[in-house]
């Protein structure tokens, strides 16, 4: 699903103005924006937001993607330790919907808790969902690897 990108927590409303005048008014558009390190880099130099913020609003909006996800949800989800969908794909429900209630009762986060049917579903989503955001640099992993990235010429 995609929303406005007001719709992010934590975005201010400058940060909003700047995304909009560079063309990125959806979450979806923000996520492919922002989905590699060297597309976050590239955003960062343009925006002004810093990588780190940027990487926080593309998990969110990767997060959105998912059925019943809202935007308290996916504050409460980052609460309880859950920051990207890939971290979600390995979660218990009974433990992840205990944690959200707790959470939830510390911070007031969510108006009502999602169910642990609805904790399922999430987590069946985000097995299913293609992996839409990369964390390292391909040169970085082909070094680890051990095999070196052609110069080009």
């Amino acid at each position: 699903m995609s929303y406005p990108i007001n719709h992010i927590d934590g975005l201010d409303a400058d940060e909003v103005e700047t995304l909009k005048s560079l063309g990125i008014r959806t979450t979806e558009r923000l996520l492919e924006a922002a989905k590699s390190p060297r597309a976050r880099r590239h955003l960062a130099e343009r925006s002004g937001i810093n990588e780190k913020r940027l990487l926080k609003f593309a998990n969110a909006c990767d997060h959105l993607r998912i059925k019943g996800m809202g935007r308290g949800y996916v504050g409460l989800l980052h609460e309880v330790g859950v920051d990207t969908v890939r971290e979600l794909r390995y979660r218990k429900p009974e433990n992840l919907a205990r944690a959200m209630a707790d959470a939830n009762k510390r911070k007031k986060l969510v108006r009502f808790l999602p169910s642990q049917k609805l904790v399922v579903r999430w987590i069946e989503q985000a097995k299913k969902l293609p992996l839409m955001i990369t964390y390292k640099d391909r040169a970085e992993n082909s070094s680890r690897n051990g095999r070196r990235r052609p110069q080009e010429i």
